[in-house]
């Protein structure tokens, strides 16, 4: 590409707007589009071709002392529907519809109206969806040829705000749209005065909607000042983390949202405040903006020297991003908002940062990263070796250190004494690992230091069964040598079914020329009396440590059942599963293959809450021999650890669904199994935790759909599930009332309920509604009224909810139905009182304790609104996205409540139904499993 200046617009602009840059728009074309006509007829997804569809009246006109004739008299109106895909993570700065006229009635310019509409659907008739708000309006003529003069032809008509009419709102309402308070943006076009016949015109069917943006910027990462090759952010004041220079390296990575990296330029700001005597916070320096010159990209490291800070004070670090156009920029949330400030002090005499070494271990030991090389050596769960020691003149007493990989840290350990320290950590998942290292001396703590190192992929599992077969048997994918395989025989009715944990399963991704081939999991399918899935022989030594893990979902049970067993020659000697006398899931070991008769005994670890019926779970048992310990884990989650030191050798065949016992075989588990796999070693916590996300091809995890109600075009006082396969319905109360539209409730009584829970609140789980709250309903609210979306009660309130809460009112400007603003009888613009508020998910409480996370800016009532909310059971955080708008840089820290009971869509449960939400809601969907990022939700729940 050739680039030539322009030298006048070079030497016009000022100093202060350099650098001038290059952002092309973005362009979004309809998804769908429709011409309703008042005579009933109806064009869903028209094609323009040479003439267009119409616009206006067609009726009789007389023009120049002609009569001319189009139709009887009926008027039509055009409707383009967009979705938000390319606005993902921008800030919109200015926007442009544009459509091209193919014919006008006549050569004399009529005005059209770019309207603001609820949504379309093939169902929608005359006279359409409600108006909502006016985009703009052009007085125009074109697509007559030579018939006019000058001629007139066919041609775009572009509708973009006008400064002087503040009725015209394109610019605003996109953003709103980019932002996630619109899911899904209807615009009509429409003749201004309907009556007109000379206004009618014809438009061709390619609109379009156009963007200049800037990337909305997100929380910087790895913030805090410098510590060897990394940094240090400790957020809790109590303990800051320690520096000797006192002019340390400061350091951030800039971050935009996710869909505004491209063409990003960034800098990072950087404040360090310092606390006084009495308490209170000033400034330590002033606020640093780097680069001071230029940008960098999304997520490029930036390291600033700070000036000289004061010595044996606390001080306080945050950071945040901003995102520059021209002059100007848009400022992000920083740490200090969000995660936490980074604590630290500067103390001269303290320990400098210590050393650190790397020892050898044998084959395949751990070794440091270099700027440019990092092997990958060892694997999770096997053991480094370091030596920490003093840095030149320091007498050290002792040592600390931890280990981090992104979100995981294994936490500070104790200090270990000793002028230099060998130490062990233990890496817990694959991955560049961060050794962090802090020395102390007979006078307090030194400052830190870090070492990068690479962990290798563990070995994986010894067998894998997915079920993903036509027929026939459980084919082990752990490899792909025939001869290595311990296949599973389906055997006493076991069958497959269609649902499987991981839900819809892409076959092959898609690629220029075609979408990508998708299709449905499948489970192993089992009647809780005879059916059973066993390999032929032993798949695991039992002596030695190993993991079994599956996904389950068990019907309601009325004795024992269990997922895992290996044969010995009269038991097993592990059994992963649940316990009717306890209700719940446990992982036991035997001490001895006793024969019938013989004296045993058993160590076991139960869950903390009680097994959950009908919903997804996923299981894991694990055997230590080092630590001669056995492990359950649910959900991810460590349940509990007890000794066993009696391990013995089951060389019979792996069972799934059964187990033996007592030289019989019993406790047949009714449900289905998916995902099953075992492994020849103890996984870590971590590694567990990762298996429970069922990561897809692309390291995303799989969510499979247990609930889909669709109230549209439904009837009656039941909305059934017709789409997942699940089948459970919502029971309708008065005050609930179907429509074309939605599940419409009235604010005092109308609701729909289902036999809960429907996804396992322990574990994570995605719920989205399309919700719209009607404004004139909520006015005669209190302030700090809460309106439930959907969530699922306990016992006694809210386990999880979504959430409309209203917190006030404000002033509009009041605009009839053709979008202009309304005059009082003294030539004033006339106001109208609404309600204002935000959308929320977490859990419900009435006086507002419950940990939730909001929507960043006011919503929009009388506005159809995609609310998704993510509970992930691996970082313990929920999420809250607008469409696929993020709401938070970072999840909101979540404790989950197990929840019992119905689950409730259009009221909330504390302690008795109240909560009831006025207004309308469509498209409820339930998932087991967390939506990773904005990209996921984009594309498993749309729009």
């Amino acid at each position: 590409m050739t680039v030539e200046p322009d030298a006048g617009m070079l030497s016009s602009t000022e100093e202060k707007d350099f650098p001038l840059y290059i952002d092309p728009p973005v362009e979004l074309n309809d998804s769908e589009r429709t011409v309703l006509s008042s005579d009933g007829d109806v064009f869903w997804n028209f094609s323009g071709g040479d003439n267009g569809m119409s616009v206006g009246k067609c009726g009789s006109a007389v023009i120049g002392g002609v009569s001319y004739y189009c139709g009887n008299g009926y008027v039509n109106r055009m409707y383009f529907e967009f979705s938000p895909g390319n606005l993902k993570g921008k800030h919109v700065l200015d926007a442009t519809f544009a459509v091209t006229e193919t014919w006008s009635f006549s050569c004399d310019a009529r005005w059209v109206d770019l309207e603001r509409t609820n949504n379309i659907s093939s169902a929608s008739k005359w006279p359409g969806p409600k108006k909502l708000d006016q985009m703009g309006d052009r007085n125009v003529s074109a697509g007559r040829g030579s018939n006019c003069s000058p001629s007139q032809p066919r041609a775009p008509v572009e509708f973009h705000d006008y400064a002087p009419e503040p009725d015209e709102n394109l610019t605003p309402t996109v953003r709103s749209f980019a932002d996630g308070k619109i899911s899904r943006l209807t615009l009509m076009l429409m003749a201004k005065d309907e009556s007109d016949t000379i206004a009618w015109k014809r438009f061709d069917d390619d609109a379009v909607l156009s963007v200049d943006y800037v990337g909305k910027p997100a929380k910087p990462s790895n913030i805090g000042p410098m510590v060897g090759e990394s940094h240090d952010c400790n957020t809790v004041e109590s303990a800051p983390a320690i520096v000797t220079d006192p002019t340390p390296n400061l350091t951030a990575t800039p971050q935009t949202a996710s869909g505004g990296e491209s063409g990003a330029q960034l800098r990072v700001a950087m404040d360090v405040d310092k606390k006084q005597s009495d308490g209170t916070w000033v400034n330590a320096m002033s606020e640093a903006v780097r680069p001071s010159s230029g940008y960098v990209g999304d997520n490029v490291k930036v390291t600033y020297t700070a000036p000289t800070l004061p010595e044996n004070t606390l001080l306080r670090m945050r950071a945040w991003t901003r995102s520059h156009y021209g002059s100007e920029w848009l400022a992000g949330p920083s740490n200090g908002s969000t995660t936490g400030w980074c604590y630290f002090k500067v103390d001269s005499q303290a320990p400098d940062p210590p050393t650190i070494t790397f020892n050898s271990t044998g084959a395949d030991s751990y070794t440091p990263c270099t700027p440019n090389d990092c092997v990958p050596h060892g694997k999770p769960g096997k053991a480094g070796s370091f030596t920490l020691g003093p840095a030149p003149g320091d007498v050290n007493t002792g040592y600390r250190y931890k280990l981090t990989s992104g979100s995981y840290s294994s936490g500070w350990s104790s200090y270990i004494p000793g002028a230099t320290v060998t130490v062990s950590p233990v890496p817990s998942l694959s991955g560049t690992m961060t050794l962090h290292a802090e020395a102390k001396d007979n006078y307090g703590p030194g400052a830190g230091n870090s070492v990068e190192f690479v962990v290798k992929e563990g070995d994986g599992p010894v067998a894998r069964w997915n079920f993903a077969e036509a027929s026939g048997t459980a084919l082990d994918t752990s490899t792909a040598d025939p001869t290595l395989r311990d296949n599973a025989t389906l055997t006493g009715g076991a069958t497959r079914t269609d649902q499987g944990r991981r839900g819809e399963v892409t076959v092959t991704p898609p690629t220029e020329t075609a979408p990508a081939v998708k299709t449905t999991d499948s489970g192993l399918k089992l009647n809780g009396t005879t059916s059973y899935a066993a390999t032929t022989g032993p798949v695991i030594d039992t002596r030695a440590s190993y993991t079994v893990a599956a996904w389950v979902r068990m019907d309601t049970p009325t004795r024992n059942a269990t997922v895992f067993g290996q044969n010995g020659v009269n038991r097993s000697p592990f059994y992963l599963g649940y316990e009717h006398t306890s209700k719940k899931w446990s992982f036991r070991e035997v001490n001895t293959d006793a024969a019938v008769g013989t004296p045993f005994s058993y160590q076991r670890v139960e869950s903390k809450n009680p097994a959950v019926p009908m919903v997804w779970t996923h299981l894991a048992g694990v055997f230590n021999a080092a630590d001669n310990t056995i492990s359950l884990y649910v959900n991810g989650e460590l349940q509990g650890t007890t000794p066993f030191t009696t391990a013995w050798a089951a060389t019979g065949a792996l069972q799934i669904g059964r187990v033996h016992w007592s030289s019989m075989y019993t406790d047949y588990f009714p449900g289905v199994i998916d995902e099953a796999a075992v492994w020849q070693e103890a996984l870590t916590g971590t590694q567990i935790a990762q298996e429970s996300t069922l990561p897809d091809a692309d390291g995303k995890a799989s969510v499979e759909l247990v609930a889909a109600w669709n109230p549209a075009g439904a009837q009656g006082t039941s909305l059934p599930d017709g789409v997942s396969g699940y089948g459970r319905a919502l029971a309708l109360a008065s005050g609930a009332s179907l429509t074309d539209e939605g599940l419409v409730l009235d604010g005092t009584a109308g609701a729909g309920t289902t036999p809960g829970p429907v996804v396992d609140d322990s574990g994570s789980f995605t719920v989205t509604a399309q919700a719209l709250v009607d404004g004139g309903k909520l006015l005669t609210k209190p302030n700090g009224y809460k309106a439930q979306v959907l969530g699922q009660r306990t016992a006694t309130g809210s386990s999880w909810s979504l959430w409309f809460e209203k917190t006030g009112t404000k002033q509009e400007e009041e605009f009839d139905e053709n979008g202009d603003p309304v005059i009082d009888e003294n030539g004033d613009f006339k106001t109208i009182t609404v309600p204002v508020g935000r959308w929320h998910f977490g859990r419900l409480t009435a006086d507002g304790s419950g940990a939730s996370v909001q929507s960043m800016e006011e919503a929009l009532v009388d506005t159809e609104t995609r609310l998704t909310g993510v509970y992930n059971a691996q970082d313990r955080t929920i999420q809250l996205y607008l469409t696929s708008d993020q709401q938070t840089s970072d999840g909101i820290a979540y404790t989950a409540q197990a929840g019992t009971g119905e689950l409730a869509v259009g009221k909330g449960y504390l302690g008795s139904w109240a909560n009831f939400l006025p207004g309308r809601l469509s498209d409820i969907r339930l998932w087991a499993g967390a939506l990773s990022d904005s990209e996921q939700v984009s594309d498993v729940v749309g729009t």
